[in-house]
């Protein structure tokens, strides 16, 4: 063989692991939810607000309720090549609060328990459409009287 064979030959080994690197997906974490042993550790009704931190950590959000509940979140993202990240797996810890601050439920839910909300987007439309800068500036002197261009 060859030397410009070997060098041939290595250059396409090097491209075909690249390819397969490239195309190989990458995986994503964000958030924290604490696992199924550290919640076995939260007793409803007897743990208080104030011991949660060091039993299962603080939370990444809280209610907006006078702190009605705490929200723990952890997402996982998959990346594949040039396509848009897609959210594999979600889950929510949502632990509620009683009047006299002790744990009164430990909820688990995962992506298929979400729910797409459609936001409102409401918009002014705008009603000079059409109408030029200058329009609408010489538009505005028919509509002055004498009496408030003096006051």
């Amino acid at each position: 063989m060859s030397w410009v064979g070997l060098q041939v030959r290595r250059f396409a080994a090097l491209v075909l692991i690249c390819t397969a690197c490239a195309c190989t997906p990458l995986f994503e974490n964000h958030g924290y939810a604490p696992a199924d042993t550290d919640l076995e550790a939260v007793v409803v009704g007897q743990t208080t607000r104030e011991e949660l931190p060091d039993l299962i950590g603080r939370p990444a959000s809280s209610g907006v309720l006078s702190d009605s509940g705490w929200y723990y979140v952890q997402s996982r993202w998959r990346t594949y090549a040039f396509k848009a990240p897609v959210e594999i797996d979600r889950q929510v810890i949502a632990i509620s609060f009683s009047d006299s601050g002790t744990v009164s439920n430990v909820e688990r839910f995962g992506l298929q328990d979400g729910k797409v909300v459609a936001l409102s987007r409401r918009i002014t439309e705008s009603n000079i459409k059409g109408i030029s800068l200058i329009r609408q500036l010489l538009g505005n002197f028919g509509r002055l009287s004498a009496e408030q261009v003096v006051n």
